[in-house]
């Protein structure tokens, strides 16, 4: 393949049981370029290696006087010349090509497995992790493929010198036969401990990555509470952490190094000083020695490929173990059993934890744990439960079902049309507010519209005034990268706009409205449940604003559906609902309470009663409520 040819029209599916499983699948995913490089290689390398017989039979020629056999050296010379600047460049080329096609093989599977499994990807696998696997860790992996063509050209050549040497002259040809496999061998302890050292240096490089982008994406908050010189600290402590390890495991690679140094030099200084004392002694003739001598020194050459690709081996094992485990996270992207490819109507129900969301029909969530809360989200959009919340010993389908059809049976792009979830920390791409909201839609929600319901008019206006084109127009205004330019508030409402307009069967939202005020909240509420009516949808909140608009309530303990009514009934009769709704301090049974913080202010960081006391009339239900309940 070219690189032209780029990317690939199906980058395979990767055996990803093992590091090892995948570095040797995506060997043979690139064999025709791998056979192509090995060719090239062996021509340069063969060339290479036949030097000495022309340089052995110039001198010959010389100590003869033969002016013939000197003419035929000097053209052999120019011929291995050619080869030699032909077959390196060629090698070059093809092992590069192999490198580039590699690593694009690469991204493409993590593409498609970013896009088949959408924001539980974070959740399975760590952000920090992924970006090391995009980006380091695909050079590593991309560096052994390109060396493995590079070593086979150098074995093979490596062990046709030596049966030449015994077949040419046994006497010396035996000493270079035994003393390369010796030489090539003798790094083999050395090895392990390398590795090791290399393996430690990655990890901790991966932690370091890890904490640096948390640290990065959370940079707003931190500067917030002022934590920015403790996060510092920490990076600093773990970058030293791993410059440590980095002259670890320098420390054994020199060595190694020193090793290919040492031993090939005793080698030749053996065969120099053996080779002499025959040809003193007449046995050989003084060409023949130089032929022999340039042909030790040039299996110097092949053992520097073979300690290159020992480093390249042990760089990419772990790389191709992370990239590996990424790759393994499924969901099937052609449903796993025979339901049509049409969206299903009914309800939603997730056999995990027991909740049931009435198809048409506005289901709020509580649930006291928000990591529990997030998984149940991903289930409801159709992953399957990981780890530890899987069923051991019960017979139950491996995510949520719509109209009793699990969404595991559906063909992905189906289950997506279907259930769209919005996590807690949605994700807005770069590019215009228009292309922001130019997403798959059912055509019945006009943009507009989801950024009223949404309360977007004080957003509209600051984009407005941020347009670059002087036109005012706040659809064309450019939204950098994740939101950064816009507030937390500012970008979870544009997009709750954004999944407003693709008007999905089913929309599942956890915590919308976490980063914005109470006002804005109620109005976002009465705007939420007048836009989705006649639509599913299911809110993971503890917002008393965003309860009291709900139909149904369903309060989970432990990742089960433990009670479901009506907001104000739950209020009145289950003591651990009221205290995950109002931040109680302690689920004890009693009068409902809401518990302040020195400020004044309830669990969320924003005023409790006097806030919620200058509501519009559109949120006076809620107020009332709080006021019985405090």
């Amino acid at each position: 393949m070219h690189i032209r040819d780029l990317p690939h029209p199906d980058p395979g599916v990767p055996d990803v049981r093992t590091g090892g499983a995948f570095l040797l699948w995506l060997c043979r995913a690139q064999t025709g370029g791998q056979l192509k490089a090995l060719f090239w290689g062996l021509v340069n390398f063969g060339a290479i290696a036949s030097f000495p017989l022309p340089v052995g039979l110039a001198v010959q020629a010389v100590v003869d006087r033969d002016g013939g056999l000197l003419a035929l050296s000097g053209g052999l010379l120019t011929v291995l010349g050619a080869l030699i600047a032909l077959g390196g460049v060629m090698l070059h080329r093809a092992a590069v090509t192999n490198w580039i096609t590699a690593v694009a093989r690469m991204q493409q599977l993590l593409a498609r497995k970013t896009t088949e499994l959408g924001s539980a990807m974070t959740r399975r696998v760590a952000a920090g992790e992924i970006v090391t696997v995009s980006t380091g860790d695909l050079e590593k992996i991309g560096w052994f493929v390109e060396g493995v063509s590079r070593f086979g050209a150098a074995a093979v050549t490596a062990v046709a010198v030596s049966v030449a040497l015994v077949i040419r002259q046994p006497q010396l040809g035996v000493l270079v036969a035994l003393g390369v496999p010796v030489l090539a061998l003798a790094v083999l302890p050395l090895l392990p401990p390398a590795t090791r050292r290399a393996d430690a240096q990655r990890e901790m490089a991966g932690r370091a990555t890890e904490l640096a982008s948390d640290t990065v994406a959370g940079l707003r908050v931190l500067r917030g509470i002022g934590g920015e010189e403790l996060f510092l600290g920490r990076y600093r402590s773990a970058s030293q952490e791993v410059r440590r390890a980095a002259v670890r495991s320098a420390r054994m690679w020199s060595l190694i190094s020193a090793v290919q140094v040492v031993l090939p030099g005793l080698l030749l200084i053996a065969v120099v000083w053996y080779g002499t004392r025959l040809a003193l002694d007449g046995t050989i003739a003084v060409g023949e020695l130089v032929t022999i001598y340039s042909a030790v020194t040039f299996l110097l050459f092949p053992l520097r490929h073979f300690e290159e690709i020992a480093q390249a081996y042990s760089f990419a094992r772990p790389s191709a173990k992370r990239t590996a485990r990424v790759l393994a996270q499924t969901r099937p992207a052609d449903g796993r059993g025979t339901a049509p490819a049409t969206v299903p109507a009914g309800d939603l129900h997730d056999p995990h934890s027991g909740l049931t969301a009435v198809a048409g029909r506005l289901t709020a969530v509580v649930c006291g744990d928000p990591d529990a809360a997030g998984r149940l989200a991903e289930r409801l959009g159709g992953h399957p439960p990981q780890g530890d919340e899987e069923d051991a010993g019960e017979a139950v389908p491996l995510s949520a079902a719509l109209g009793g059809t699990p969404l595991d049976d559906l063909p992905r792009d189906t289950a997506r049309r279907a259930v769209l979830v919005q996590d807690k920390d949605p994700m807005l791409l770069s590019g215009t507010l228009g292309e922001l909201l130019d997403v798959p839609s059912s055509g019945r929600v006009p943009a507009a519209e989801a950024l009223g319901a949404a309360q977007c008019a004080d957003v509209l206006s600051a984009l407005a005034q941020a347009s670059v084109d002087d036109s005012g127009d706040p659809m064309r205004t450019h939204i950098t990268e994740r939101g950064r330019s816009l507030s937390g508030g500012q970008r979870q409402r544009l997009a709750l706009a954004r999944s407003l307009v693709a008007d999905p069967e089913v929309l599942v939202l956890d915590e919308p409205t976490s980063a914005v005020d109470a006002h804005t909240e109620a109005r976002i509420a009465d705007g939420l449940r007048r836009i989705r009516t006649g639509r599913t949808t299911v809110l993971l909140t503890s917002s008393p604003l965003l309860l009291d608009r709900a139909d149904r309530v369903a309060f989970l303990h432990d990742g089960k559906v433990v009670a479901e009514a009506t907001h104000r009934e739950l209020l009145h009769r289950d003591p651990a609902y009221r205290a995950v709704v109002t931040r109680e301090t302690d689920a004890a049974p009693g009068p409902p309470t809401m518990r302040l913080d020195e400020a004044g202010r309830n669990g969320r960081g924003r005023p409790a009663l006097d806030e919620v006391k200058t509501l519009n009339t559109a949120a006076q239900p809620a107020v009332q409520q709080i006021e019985e309940t405090a």
